[in-house]
């Protein structure tokens, strides 16, 4: 059995378990943790991931991050001037872009119920272009179920490491890891 065939067999585990109603949107987080070299086989086996959801007679939606820099980018008026002088759009990831992804998982969330788990996925994509936990703490206020993020790094002793970057954040998260 392969790393992710056990990370969906965790994760069916835990989802099915009874879901506490009255906790803090940061306690209805999981991390589904897996090495980073394993994104693509993740990719492949999402499909799994939902059914052992709807086995468990949960809801399930998808949130993609992987092509979401592309399209705010291609959006902005400035876009020419930022690829000629890339220091320049700094400020504006930090803010902008953070709030851009915050505004659009909110969106996902709240359309969402209580008994529906929001898959979030494609996190790499956003790795040096704004931090993952900027956006968790814009939007963990709208989680009515479970928000789920497949992770592709580490966790050791609740500190995450997005792409197993050198410096991580500590995190509220349920981590499901192998």
């Amino acid at each position: 059995m392969s790393r992710i065939d056990n990370l969906a067999d965790s994760f069916e585990k835990h989802i099915s378990a009874p879901w506490q109603k009255n906790i803090a949107g940061a306690q209805k987080v999981i991390f589904v943790v897996y090495p980073k070299e394993d994104e693509r086989r993740l990719r492949i086996k999402i499909k799994e991931f939902e059914q052992r959801a709807k086995v468990a007679k949960r809801g399930w939606v998808e949130l993609d991050f992987t092509s979401f820099f592309a399209q705010w980018m291609s959006k902005d008026e400035y876009k020419d001037e930022y690829f000629l002088h890339p220091d320049d759009i700094q400020i504006k990831l930090g803010g902008e872009f953070t709030a851009e992804c915050a505004a659009h998982l909110t969106e996902v969330l709240r359309s969402a119920d209580d008994n529906t788990v929001v898959a979030v996925h494609g996190v790499a994509c956003l790795y040096g272009f704004t931090r993952l936990h900027s956006i968790l703490q814009k939007a963990e206020s709208d989680i009515k179920g479970r928000l789920v993020v497949l992770f592709p790094g580490s966790h050791d002793q609740n500190v995450y490491r997005l792409m197993d970057a050198k410096d991580g954040w500590n995190y509220l998260a349920t981590p499901i890891v192998n």
